[in-house]
């Protein structure tokens, strides 16, 4: 059996967006806008175009975005594009934390009793969710978070046990792996979130006890960018014109 019929079952179709941020170290761009609404220069498209498109070709039916701030300006920009699936919005009438804010937009999900996937609202990427969703499945977790290799922002300096320096390395992966900002969640995990806080200080160490959390490596050579500053967004198209022109 193929690892596609084995998992089909598991494939989350519906997902949750968090796109309330602020974006205070994305200004001028976020002044007029949230976070997600900036666009990615030479696309036409902002953040959240990228990631709807991706969730749809990954077999997402269903999104929910969460906004708050600027809410208006992302739900108009909803309501006049043209989407590759069905999205609702829920609004954060006050800042829940990003546990709260998940919980609140995982009561719109249409179908409770059913996994799902979720990204914060700033990600910028491309690997297989499908294959993350069978990651998740094969360990029974009840939470799994993408995990990515970030490049160190600075040149760093190989040394031998004398001191002597052996190479300048520019920006080189880090040692660490990181929370990706991409999640697939089995039903059951809505329920353990909190309904105002942080799920990443609450939730996610209580089911890493309990081993019921897992963390999946995105592929080498996957593209994963968190735009979090006007840097991130000069990089992410200057990787993209790259890309183009191989």
């Amino acid at each position: 059996m193929t690892l596609d019929a084995q998992f089909a079952h598991t494939y989350p179709t519906q997902a949750v967006v968090l796109a309330g941020g602020q974006g205070s170290r994305l200004r001028p761009y976020t002044d007029d806008r949230p976070k997600p609404m900036v666009e990615i220069p030479g696309t036409g498209t902002p953040i959240i175009g990228h990631q709807l498109a991706w969730l749809a070709a990954e077999g997402v039916t269903d999104a929910v975005v969460s906004c708050g701030h600027l809410a208006e300006v992302l739900q108009e920009w909803l309501e006049g594009a043209e989407l590759p699936l069905r999205v609702t919005t829920v609004v954060e009438k006050e800042p829940l934390g990003r546990g709260g804010g998940l919980k609140h937009a995982a009561a719109s999900l249409p179908r409770p009793g059913e996994p799902w996937y979720a990204t914060n609202g700033d990600i910028w990427t491309r690997f297989s969710l499908r294959e993350m969703a069978a990651f998740h499945a094969e360990r029974d977790a009840t939470a799994t978070l993408a995990l990515a290799r970030p490049r160190i922002p600075w040149g760093a300096v190989e040394t031998d046990e004398f001191g002597h320096v052996l190479d300048f390395i520019e920006a080189p992966p880090s040692p660490y792996l990181i929370n990706a900002g991409v999640y697939v969640f089995s039903a059951p995990f809505t329920a353990l979130l909190p309904d105002r806080g942080d799920h990443e200080r609450t939730t996610f160490p209580r089911l890493a006890r309990e081993r019921a959390l897992a963390g999946f490596p995105i592929p080498q050579g996957a593209y994963w960018r968190a735009i979090d500053t006007a840097k991130d967004l000069s990089e992410a198209a200057r990787e993209l014109a790259a890309q183009s022109h191989r």
